[in-house]
């Protein structure tokens, strides 16, 4: 089973290569890939552990390895970019994970309550996804050093998500665990998604308030400011319209 980039980014393929082309934002992604490539190692060893079958737990144990190797790679090629940079790949600038994502963490899965269908499920639709990714990196990089850290890896996800698919076949042959975990990662694509829109339009609100609504009170509050008389007014002038 071959990996293929998805259609939305394979759209975004000039957007992709423009991100990867900064040799500091690529170190920083690297790392951080190695980051999650190894926390997703621990939680598919913990799957291991916690399976009763003798077939998933020999291949969650060679994935779980597989992972930890990954991880290896992406921090040994981040590193050996930035210190090609020097000190320059000490600075600061946009990660932009959003475009370029690696493959997505387990955060919100909870391993201990997941059945053999409902992991496998997840873990083929990740590994899918994220095949898909670096087949896209692996191609629009420039960098042949981290398109050959990328080729390597691939290989790993391509049996990953043939395994994955195999066992689940096995497990569960109606197939229902695919289309719940799909449906799953649906919801939590539009929950990231309308997180996202609900911080730009609230980024969006504060500079209406602060160039705009602030601005016109201010201007509204001078005006009244003008036609006030200045220090203390005696009343005694003004006719007695009531009891106090």
């Amino acid at each position: 089973m071959h990996a293929k980039p998805s259609w939305s980014d394979r759209f975004l393929r000039p957007i992709h290569r423009w991100v990867w082309r900064d040799p500091r934002r690529r170190a920083r992604k690297l790392l951080t890939f190695a980051q999650t490539e190894a926390s997703g190692g621990r939680d598919i060893a913990r799957a291991a552990e916690l399976t009763g079958d003798a077939i998933l737990r020999r291949l969650y144990l060679r994935h779980a390895r597989d992972e930890q190797g990954h991880a290896d790679l992406f921090n040994a090629r981040g590193r050996a970019i930035l210190g090609d940079l020097g000190e320059r790949g000490e600075a600061g600038g946009l990660e932009l994970d959003w475009l370029a994502p690696g493959e997505r963490a387990f955060d919100d899965l909870r391993v201990a309550e997941q059945s053999d269908a409902s992991m496998l499920a997840f873990l083929h639709l990740s590994e899918k996804a994220a095949a898909g990714r670096f087949a896209l990196y692996r191609d629009v990089l420039a960098d042949r050093g981290t398109a050959d850290v990328f080729a390597t890896v691939l290989r790993d996800e391509e049996f990953h998500m043939t395994y994955t698919r195999t066992q689940l076949a096995r497990v569960a042959p109606r197939g229902s665990a695919l289309w719940r975990a799909r449906g799953k990662r649906v919801w939590k694509a539009y929950l990231r998604i309308a997180s996202r829109v609900a911080g730009v339009l609230g980024w969006i609100m504060l500079l209406v308030q602060y160039f705009i609504i602030i601005p016109v009170f201010a201007i509204f509050a001078k005006r009244s400011a003008r036609r006030e008389r200045e220090g203390f007014v005696d009343r005694k002038d003004r006719a007695l319209e009531s009891q106090y």
